[in-house]
């Protein structure tokens, strides 16, 4: 069911975006509600799912790169599926057109992304075409929520059948993968 917002819930949800750390006693003032009913508001917000609380880093001040993979794929579910517990993944968008999904990659190098894409998203018998960019810069902050510790595993969650210390890019063009133990970057 699609919540319906009124101007004050539009206000406090400007307000919590501009500045998440905002009272509840500031944000009444500038409503023009009570501190009662700003936090009635803003926990049924919450509850609906209007609002979340969410911490992530700032990828572009970190140094790290992101990129962009536009996909003509048969099967979206199975893509998403595939990458979902990958660490490099950030998300991923079934949109409409020719390039029926967008997956979102972090790293630290350009080799690894490219090395993903190349290796583990290319050779799979849904994916038709895969465009790979570079988003070199972007019009505000970009702050992401970013998985920092994994628990250790010999196979990689992506599914591939070959282990990064038999992979022949490997130290090459990738900097491994940080859940089998085998990463060599500086980011996890």
């Amino acid at each position: 069911m699609i919540m319906k917002l009124d101007e004050k819930d539009r206000k406090i949800i400007a307000l919590l975006s501009d500045d998440p750390d905002i009272s509840q006693e500031a944000i009444a003032l500038k409503v023009g509600l009570s501190q009662p009913s700003v936090a009635v508001r803003i926990k049924k917000l919450k509850e609906k799912g209007a609002v979340v609380s969410l911490f992530g880093v700032d990828l572009f001040k970190l140094g790290l790169y992101l990129a962009k993979v536009d996909v003509t794929t048969s099967n979206t579910t199975k893509i998403l599926d595939t990458f979902e517990d990958c660490p490099y993944f950030l998300n991923g968008f079934i949109v409409s057109g020719e390039h029926n999904l967008c997956l979102i990659f972090i790293g630290d190098d350009v080799s690894t992304l490219e090395a993903i894409v190349d290796f583990h998203l290319r050779p799979l018998k849904e994916v038709q075409n895969a465009i790979f960019n570079i988003i070199v810069d972007c019009a505000k902050d970009f702050i992401m929520p970013v998985k920092m510790y994994f628990e250790k595993s010999d196979k990689p969650p992506c599914g591939i059948d070959i282990t990064c210390g038999d992979c022949s890019i490997y130290g090459k063009r990738c900097l491994g993968c940080p859940i089998t133990g085998h990463y060599r970057g500086s980011l996890w």
